[in-house]
């Protein structure tokens, strides 16, 4: 999930008042942030070619950590601030088919999840990595998911980070958190569910209100946010409403009955490490839960945070990320 290219920008004027949490300043980057790639490739993949920019040496000792963005349809902006890990391991970020510098070949035939399974995997071969510590966050978690139930010898480690699991229990968590919400926000979001022309700049305010809490507490920093703007595209909203739906609390497209869950098992728990953000829509309880589903998986929760962790609060996550790379290098 995670539809971080989605504008949530407060509106102002007669609803502005829905705007209960407003996103506080933005965080500062990264002391070691590596805005400029060391290396870009576009990668052959299943349908298309996918963009790809490595920090760091592919050919050091210690495995790289690749990280996919969520969506479907975001891009690998967000993870700008993981960048800093390239001080002593290799950083892959990319960008999904249809997404960011991608192609944009824009046939629904490549939207589904076995193919983003092995566009991960042909990125691997491309640069001929035999193991790689795996990060997917949200929507990304559910394509690092299955890729670590498919290729456990491939993997140094396995990190999801606010994984989409299970469709049925996103929308219970998105349901209490919405309910956690003052009546009239909740009300008008169920409503919204129906598109209606009069209400859209209503539902829009009453949608930011939401993202504010549980999706993306700060904005980016300055020059995350320019990096971001200088995309071709940041986020395609056509192959999120496909996949997805509307919104982060409303799942009509090709994953509403999406179930993981029977993969968990198939998962090497003592190389697989949960995380959540505190105010995650991916709430901590659910996330915690699947960790425990796993025999020797591990679960943190980032203090700090909703869902987009890495901008949310990096320092804390990466302070997280070095020792558990460095404990499963080997």
């Amino acid at each position: 999930m995670s539809g971080m290219g989605r504008r949530t920008v407060l509106a102002t004027g007669g609803v502005a008042a829905l705007a209960l949490s407003a996103p506080g300043r933005a965080r500062p980057t990264t002391g070691a942030i590596r805005l400029r790639p060391d290396r870009e490739a576009m990668v052959a993949v299943p349908g298309g070619r996918v963009y790809v920019r490595v920090n760091g040496d592919l050919k050091a000792k210690r495995p790289p950590i690749v990280l996919l963005h969520g969506g479907p349809g975001s891009s690998h902006w967000y993870f700008l601030n993981a960048t800093a890990l390239a001080d002593d391991r290799a950083v892959i970020l990319y960008d999904q088919l249809d997404s960011g510098r991608s192609d944009m070949p824009g046939d629904p035939a490549n939207w589904v999840v076995p193919r983003f399974v092995d566009e991960l995997d042909a990125i691997r071969a491309h640069f001929g990595l035999d193991r790689w510590h795996v990060l997917g966050a949200s929507w990304g978690g559910t394509v690092a998911l299955e890729y670590g139930a498919r290729h456990r010898d491939r993997l140094a480690s396995l990190i999801l980070q606010s994984p989409l699991i299970s469709t049925g229990r996103w929308l219970a968590d998105a349901r209490r958190l919405k309910d956690s919400m003052p009546a009239g926000v909740r009300d008008l979001l169920d409503r919204c569910d129906t598109p209606d022309p009069a209400l859209a700049v209503a539902c829009q305010a009453a949608t930011d209100a939401f993202y504010a809490r549980y999706v993306r507490l700060h904005p980016p920093a300055p020059a995350i946010a320019a990096y971001r703007d200088a995309l071709p595209r940041s986020f395609s909203p056509n192959i999120y409403t496909y996949m997805w739906g509307r919104a982060e609390f409303t799942a009509t497209g090709t994953l509403a009955d999406y179930d993981g869950t029977p993969l968990l098992r198939k998962l090497d728990g003592p190389r697989t490490l949960f995380v959540a953000g505190e105010h995650d829509e991916a709430t901590p309880a659910t996330v915690s839960a699947f960790a425990r589903s796993v025999p020797g998986a591990r679960f943190a929760e980032v203090a700090g945070a909703a869902h987009s962790i890495m901008n949310d609060n990096p320092a804390a996550f990466l302070a997280m990320l070095r020792p558990w790379l460095a404990e499963h290098d080997a």
